[in-house]
């Protein structure tokens, strides 16, 4: 017979304790679906993931929050969790309860926080998409947002009113990524399948002008503006070549091949001279310094690693999660520090 053990958070004998209580939220689904598609930290350090099953019949998703990220994605330890109808292409915290979602149903989805943030309840879900919703940004006002879809459109939300304040169809392929410019709530980016990246500022009579970037040829598919320079932004294409763009002088680039494979994501860190972390259909996970020089790069993810968010309570830990259910914690080195050849992480 084998010998038994403490349940975790059972005193031992001695008086210590094995580890905190495994405890499901209520409404949280049992099992967490294996594709991870997203990942966001909120500003107290709160973990948030999308989960999807892209197997079987029905393609269901969930919504997860972790107090304590080191611990996602064990469902037992989540603070909250919720089941979706469908797969969660894209999510975002939207000020510090609501959580927006890119629903594979063509919808898009407000949740939020409730009873003491154990419960994540529906506040609407407005099916104005003809296809899968591929990408969300949530404008820095808190009030408005961007979504793109396969339907090939562009969509611009007024969340509290819940309703589409404009719609454009400016683009002739699917939509990869969309990415409102810091402090300018009027200005954004998409990119599509058509190979066209749009510079848009909905002030104008034509909000959309196309950015010709010649240091790439290949189809773009993510997006994300410089947090220090409004002018500025990254490029990821098909071929994993990462381009520093100049939208006043566009031929003036900064490219370098990163990844072998599509990049399916950007995030900058908070730190001064800020770290660029990119993510790819290639398994790696790579980090460049504000020279455009590798200082990280890890390959410990076994599929698409498909979500990335820097922790804000640690400016050197950078948490990615994939498609093989792994939700890793990297710690990068700053600027002053870089690596001697390991690069360490915790899963």
């Amino acid at each position: 017979m084998e010998e038994g053990k403490p349940s975790p958070g059972q005193p031992l004998v001695d008086g210590e304790v094995a580890g905190p209580e495994w405890s499901i939220p209520p409404n949280a689904p049992a099992c967490m679906e294996r594709h991870l598609d997203g990942a966001h930290y909120r500003a107290d350090g709160a973990l948030l993931l999308g989960a999807s099953s892209l197997g079987g019949r029905c393609w269901v998703g969930s919504i997860w929050v972790f107090k304590d990220p080191s611990k996602a994605p064990n469902e037992g330890f989540c603070s909250a969790g919720v089941q979706t109808e469908a797969g969660i292409a894209d999510l975002k915290w939207v000020a510090d309860k609501g959580i927006l979602v890119a629903s594979d149903s063509g919808a898009l989805e407000l949740w939020e926080l409730d009873e003491n943030e154990t419960l994540i309840v529906n506040k609407f879900c407005k099916y104005e998409h003809d296809d899968i919703v591929t990408t969300v940004s949530v404008v820095t006002n808190g009030t408005q947002a961007i979504s793109g879809g396969k339907d090939c459109s562009v969509k611009i939300w007024d969340i509290p009113q819940q309703t589409v304040l404009n719609s454009y169809r400016a683009h002739s392929g699917q939509v990869s990524c969309v990415a409102s410019c810091p402090g300018k709530d009027t200005v954004f980016l998409s990119c599509a399948e058509d190979s066209r990246i749009l510079l848009w500022d909905t002030r104008t009579p034509k909000p959309a002008t196309r950015i010709e970037c010649s240091a790439s040829s290949n189809i773009p598919t993510s997006l994300v503006w410089h947090p220090h320079r409004t002018d500025t932004f990254v490029l990821g294409d098909e071929n994993g070549t990462v381009v520093l763009v100049d939208t006043k002088n566009p031929d003036s680039v900064v490219s370098l091949a990163v990844h072998s494979r599509s990049i399916t994501g950007f995030a900058f860190s908070a730190h001064s001279s800020s770290l660029l972390a990119s993510i790819s259909e290639d398994c790696s996970v790579v980090v460049l310094d504000s020279n455009f020089s590798e200082v990280f790069r890890n390959r410990s993810h076994r599929d698409f690693v498909k979500g990335l968010s820097w922790s804000p309570s640690n400016k050197g830990s950078l948490t990615t999660v994939g498609w093989d259910h792994q939700v890793l914690h990297h710690s990068v080195p700053t600027q002053n520090n870089h690596p001697s050849g390991k690069n360490n992480i915790t899963a």
